[in-house]
């Protein structure tokens, strides 16, 4: 093999060589959309399935269908990089409402509880807001696509059934109390893949012992795609179905940026291509790296075998194959 050489340990889009997928007929890469509440996360990906014709199209993290905000939207190839996108750190600005508590844990639910008198202070919510950053337990809510025994735990909620749930761990980086309007309050929330804002709301509830709901959820972040940059559902419907995707879609590899990148000769992308292992220097961090083509054509994700010690294709991406 004549060249395997590094082109870049890159953590930022701008060390990379340019991307594919500009220029090339295939539809192929990443929505970041505003989904307007009242739409389940699959209503927004069969509608954005018509406006483009393509049957490979799913999204990267559940909202709810009364939450708003971030929803990226992979088409083509890109869903093979979702569980990537998935795992990015989420950023919600979260209303909640104290004195009132729903069976769903949000404002679409049942009350189940509601008191007349909420005399909680900003400090106490302030004081209480501590004990749930960083690592904390969450038991999902029955009302959650989460399956048992092969049927999502929503279908048993409406028919009055409720099965034991074990928690699950989940991390805050970030919690804060950003307005106080008592007996409703808004929080700034980060935090990682698999939280249920529902359910902080519930359990802050508890821990003020005025029980509580989430009143309204607007996802501001999802990994490193913002709000601010969010295309409308109906603009992006326009676009795709018009021809004029290029505007609004983002490169599939914007979900690998967190890895290093590796640029290739002629020789070597063809043994990837055909999945077979190349040599190559050692992975400073992480052993997963994507990998470019010297045309600037992103080519493959590959993993370091560290027995072998050579690089293994993990996945592999033709931007001219067709999505359809």
């Amino acid at each position: 093999m004549r060249e395997f050489c590094i082109a870049c340990q890159a953590k930022s889009s701008q060390a990379v060589p340019p991307r594919a997928g500009h220029g090339t007929t295939a539809v192929t890469g990443i929505l970041n959309l505003n989904k307007p509440s009242g739409l389940t996360s699959h209503d927004v990906v069969d509608r954005i399935r018509r406006a483009s014709g393509i049957r490979r199209v799913g999204h990267a993290g559940t909202l709810d269908p009364a939450a708003s905000g971030v929803l990226l939207v992979c088409l083509g190839q890109a869903t093979r990089v979702s569980e990537y996108l998935m795992d990015g750190r989420k950023s919600y600005d979260a209303q909640i409402r104290l004195g009132i508590t729903t069976d769903t844990g949000d404002a679409e639910g049942r009350v189940i509880h509601s008191r007349s008198s909420i005399n909680t202070t900003r400090a106490q919510v302030e004081k209480t807001l501590a004990s749930f950053r960083g690592r904390v337990g969450q038991v999902p809510p029955m009302y959650s696509a989460l399956k048992h025994e092969g049927k999502p735990l929503y279908e048993l909620a409406r028919r009055g059934l409720e099965v034991e749930r074990a928690p699950r761990t989940v991390e805050i980086y970030d919690l804060r109390l950003i307005e106080w309007t008592p007996p409703s309050f808004r929080l700034f929330v980060e935090c990682s893949r698999g939280t249920y804002v529902r359910v902080l709301a519930t359990d802050l509830g508890e821990t003020l012992q005025t029980g509580a709901h989430l009143e309204h959820l607007v996802r501001t972040a999802s990994g490193h795609y913002t709000l601010e940059d969010a295309i409308p559902l109906n603009e992006a419907e326009h676009a795709l179905s018009s021809g004029g995707w290029l505007r609004i879609l983002h490169s599939l590899d914007e979900a690998l940026l967190h890895f290093g990148a590796l640029v290739v000769d002629p020789e070597a992308e063809a043994r990837i291509r055909h999945g077979q292992q190349v040599e190559g220097p050692e992975p400073l961090d992480t052993l997963l790296c994507r990998v470019y083509a010297h045309s600037g054509e992103f080519v493959a994700l590959v993993q370091y075998d560290q027995e072998n010690e050579k690089w293994q294709p993990r996945k592999v991406f033709n931007p001219h194959e067709a999505n359809a």
